[in-house]
């Protein structure tokens, strides 16, 4: 996943790609492209090694939502990984443009990618009970409020199966996002300037 303070409809976007190496699965030490939108990195390697480390259980054959995608690298690490589908979600044409091409280059058909704001898509999925995550990446823009409604509508749009893994990275400074009652803290660690956390959700 990759971050992007603040989203806005128009990016600066230089020439060139830039590239992530995912780290574990069956495409460890594969190089990806991702664009050079202002803004936009990656989560780190030693990152996403301690999240899908929390994760090894529940990413085999489950189904994920990657939303605020970005990079794509945490939805490309859990298809590498085993997971049995990812939705990719992201309201940069360029960043789906790019992520297209990885899907095509890595050869998988199950990858499905979503053009549109993380709030926008979650809002009308508002009873489709046919769309449930087993695990959640979620990673949006730092100071943008949006971390809690992004939250909420995944609880109460009936997104998420019964125990489903959230992962939630935010801003070092947010030490108590607002969650769903029902969501209970895994995992936590601060890294630099991000906090990232994982929560178990129960019925």
């Amino acid at each position: 996943m990759a971050r992007r303070r603040p989203q806005r409809a128009s990016q600066k976007i230089s020439s060139g790609n830039q590239q992530l190496r995912i780290i574990g699965g069956e495409w460890r030490g594969r190089k990806l492209s991702f664009p050079e939108v202002e803004g936009l990195r990656p989560t780190p390697d030693r990152v996403r090694e301690t999240l899908f480390n929390w994760l090894s259980v529940y990413i085999p054959a489950g189904r994920c939502l990657d939303l605020f995608s970005g990079s794509g690298a945490l939805g490309f690490e859990a298809l590498s990984r085993g997971a049995a589908h990812v939705t990719m979600v992201d309201n940069s044409s360029v960043v789906i443009r790019q992520l297209r091409q990885n899907i095509q280059d890595l050869k998988t058909q199950n990858a499905e990618l979503i053009t549109s704001s993380a709030t926008d898509w979650l809002e009308k999925r508002s009873g489709d009970l046919d769309v449930q995550f087993d695990v959640v990446f979620l990673d949006p823009p730092f100071h943008q409020d949006l971390s809690a409604i992004c939250c909420q509508l995944l609880e109460q749009n009936g997104l998420l199966t019964s125990t489903a893994m959230i992962y939630l990275e935010t801003e070092k400074e947010l030490t108590d996002p607002l969650v769903p009652d029902n969501w209970t803290l895994y995992r936590e660690k601060t890294a630099g300037q991000v906090t990232y956390r994982l929560y178990k959700r129960a019925l």
